[in-house]
């Protein structure tokens, strides 16, 4: 994208400007810099993905709340960050080693310097023993010591300065992934990490021919808390929801938030029976939970979810699990809301 803009003259770049404010006006995006990078690209065209994803929102009269801003700028900017991030370490990383490798060439320099000092101490002393040159030799080998010494001192502050430094780009690294894979508001994984274990999960399912269920839920009436109480108080239910399914997540599995209001649980070596107990569970400690806003103390009355699970089948996509477990939310939706509804469940419905 940079590329693109740096090609247009003053008064070109001015317009885009002024085309892009316009667009984010016309769709109520409050002006911030990340919300600027993500419909300028839009207005560009960078990114055809994010282009067909916000032209469908368009299309559903969906609001691009700040929320909803902050979901596509990680889902389509923060591989450029971690990105970024890598490039300028390893030019850190080549520096360290840059320094290690001229510090070890100097003490091989000395090291060589010691050796030609013995060895000619050695030769005299083969042909002269005398007090004056037994001084001499003496004193040429005690003054090489000294300066191999001092090289060797600073060839080991170097190494661990070094072997600190490294320490320290690696957990920077470590760092940056871990942000671009996680939630920034629940400190769940992320849309990326979800899809990335979910097809990781499904592959080990099928070799080790061991049961796998996806779990999706929703929080019900979400839209109404926003209208209500507001975004700050919408976000505090968020991180309620977030935590419980967190707390709940079976050994292996992974806690994500899916989407606004929506979360996934990925449950590897589990079976719909279990995975179904596992979703009342939360279910229920959800529902039993009474929140107070924390600015005024007022009760928020209940929150629940409506949860839909499908259990994985052989060779099965990512995209088919999640369709058939979406399938099953909507089913616990249109029957009611706050149930737990599996695919077991929802042929029995179709059955009666």
């Amino acid at each position: 994208m940079t590329n693109c803009l740096s090609s247009l003259k003053v008064p070109e770049a001015l317009a885009l400007g002024h085309d892009t404010i316009n667009i984010m006006g016309a769709h109520e995006v409050r002006p911030s810099a990340q919300n600027y990078e993500v419909w300028l690209a839009y207005r560009l065209g960078a990114l055809s993905e994010l282009r067909q994803e916000i032209d469908s929102r368009i299309g559903k009269g969906e609001v691009f709340t700040d929320e909803a801003n902050r979901q596509l700028h990680d889902k389509y900017f923060s591989n450029a960050r971690l990105t970024a991030q890598m490039v300028e370490t390893g030019e850190r990383i080549a520096r360290e080693l840059n320094g290690v490798i001229a510090t070890i060439s100097s003490a091989g320099e000395h090291a060589s310097d010691y050796g030609a000092e013995l060895d000619s101490a050695a030769k005299r002393l083969e042909h002269d023993v005398g007090a004056d040159v037994l001084r001499e030799v003496i004193s040429g080998i005690a003054n090489a010591t000294v300066k191999m010494s001092e090289q060797n001192r600073e060839l080991t502050a170097q190494l661990q300065k070094s072997s600190a430094e490294m320490d320290g780009m690696r957990r920077t690294l470590r760092q940056v992934r871990a942000e671009a894979m996680t939630d920034g508001l629940t400190g769940l994984a992320n849309r990326k990490l979800f899809d990335e274990t979910l097809r990781s999960r499904l592959r080990e399912s099928t070799v080790e021919r061991t049961p796998l269920c996806l779990l999706l839920c929703d929080i019900d009436h979400f839209k109404r808390f926003n209208d209500t109480w507001g975004h700050q108080t919408g976000d505090q239910i968020i991180r309620f929801v977030a935590t419980t399914l967190q707390r709940f997540a079976p050994p292996g599995g992974l806690a994500a938030r899916y989407g606004g209001e929506e979360f996934a649980l990925v449950m590897p070596r589990m079976a719909l029976g279990p995975a179904r107990a596992l979703a009342e569970r939360i279910r229920q400690m959800i529902e039993s939970k009474t929140l107070v806003r924390k600015s005024t103390g007022e009760d928020l009355g209940r929150i629940t979810v409506s949860t839909g699970i499908a259990q994985a089948r052989i060779d099965e996509t990512p995209t088919s699990l999640i369709e058939r477990s979406d399938a099953c939310l909507y089913v616990s939706k249109r029957t009611g809301r706050n149930r737990v509804t599996t695919e077991a469940d929802q042929a029995a419905l179709d059955a009666a």
